[in-house]
């Protein structure tokens, strides 16, 4: 059973000063516009990036180091990723800080990885070196290389994914190749040929995503999956009681991306950790209170990271599952909202009504002049 993430500090990075966040099964991120919400999805991305060795890529996408450093060149000097996953009496945690370096990009300060477990009276720890470009966890020493797998595999494990695109461009309408389509990709691209590998290997996933996708959406049949003379795929699907097929771009915004949020969730592997950033983007009521049922069936085998603002997916949870996002003097903070305070308020209101209320807080507020030093 992988380890789950159950601490995640972000310090430094965009406008994240610094913040420790304790993660859940599911973790829903609540907060005004511009509070931070996807800056701290993205320091998640960034760490499956530095798993998979792009750190230089995932900074250039973003505009360089400058763009991704805490208030740019007049903040910090420096980004704090830090984790720390449990399992069972195990634990490991992995801490990279990275600074600015030639050409507008970031190296590794240091790099380290620890372990604890039964027997261990004291953490093992392995520093892994300093001044590399790309992570060292794939390279790391002899008598640290299991500890560095464990951490890679947990790294790997978060993926987020961004299905707002549905435009005529979107890479899921897209044509592409079937073969190898083993995992959905972040932008759905590959949406059609992950289906097929679906439909001819997990049959009973298959049938899931399509009686759910027409609980939503009762004229669709069915997805209409066959590759070409050539081996690509695209998109097309059927409707109830007519003999056309029709191509992706036939479906609205909304139900295209609701596909892809039943796809995601519904899938037989689902990644360790996957993060959403307001997926209830064009969905119907009924469709947010669907996708609240399925977060929380895929929150058995992943742990579930969501940026938010629907008062009708907040009012599916409860209040553990709440982080609040909100800016206090230029900077993001993120806190857990107090059960005590909250106790009474509770007994009549819904959690969508009480952050409505603005007693959640997340809420647009005046924004603080920086402190002076």
């Amino acid at each position: 059973m992988p380890r789950k993430i159950q601490n995640l500090r972000v310090k430094g990075y965009t406008s994240i000063q610094d913040a420790e966040v304790r993660l859940g099964d599911i973790t829903l991120l609540v907060g005004a516009n511009g509070a931070g919400k996807s800056n701290f999805i993205a320091a998640l991305e960034l760490l499956g990036r530095i798993a998979d060795e792009e750190l230089g890529l995932e900074v250039g996408l973003r505009g360089g180091a400058q763009a991704v450093l805490q208030a740019g060149a007049k903040g910090g000097s420096s980004i704090t990723l830090e984790i720390e996953a449990f399992n069972d009496e195990l634990m490991n945690s992995y801490e990279a800080v990275l600074v600015p370096a030639a050409n507008d990009t970031l190296i590794f300060e240091h790099e380290r990885i620890t372990f604890k477990g039964p027997g261990h009276d004291e953490p093992w720890t392995r520093a892994l070196g300093s001044g590399h470009r790309e992570s060292l966890l794939s390279s790391a020493p002899k008598d640290s290389k299991k500890i560095s797998a464990h951490v890679i595999d947990i790294l790997q494990g978060c993926r987020v994914f961004h299905f707002q695109d549905t435009s005529r461009n979107a890479p899921v309408k897209q044509l592409g190749y079937a073969a190898g389509q083993d995992a959905l990709r972040p932008d759905a691209g590959n949406l059609a040929a992950f289906l097929l590998h679906l439909r001819e290997d997990y049959p009973g996933n298959y049938n899931q995503i399509r009686t759910t996708v027409q609980g939503m959406a009762p004229f669709f049949r069915d997805f209409v999956l066959a590759e070409d003379s050539q081996g690509r795929i695209q998109l097309r699907w059927s409707q109830q009681g007519v003999d056309a097929i029709f191509p992706a771009e036939a479906f609205s915004d909304g139900t295209l991306r609701y596909i892809c949020l039943t796809t995601l969730l519904l899938q037989p592997h689902p990644p360790a950790l996957l993060a959403l950033d307001e997926p209830e983007l064009g969905l119907h009521p009924f469709a947010i209170v669907q996708l609240a049922e399925m977060l929380r069936s895929a929150a058995v085998n992943s742990q579930i990271v969501v940026a938010t603002q629907s008062v009708t997916l907040l009012n599916q949870f409860a209040l553990d599952d709440l982080v609040i996002v909100e800016r206090d003097h230029g900077g993001t903070v993120l806190h857990r909202p107090e059960p005590e305070r909250l106790q009474a308020w509770l007994e009549e209101y819904s959690l969508g009504e009480l952050w409505e209320k603005n007693v959640l807080g997340g809420r647009p507020a005046s924004e603080s002049r920086p402190l002076q030093d």
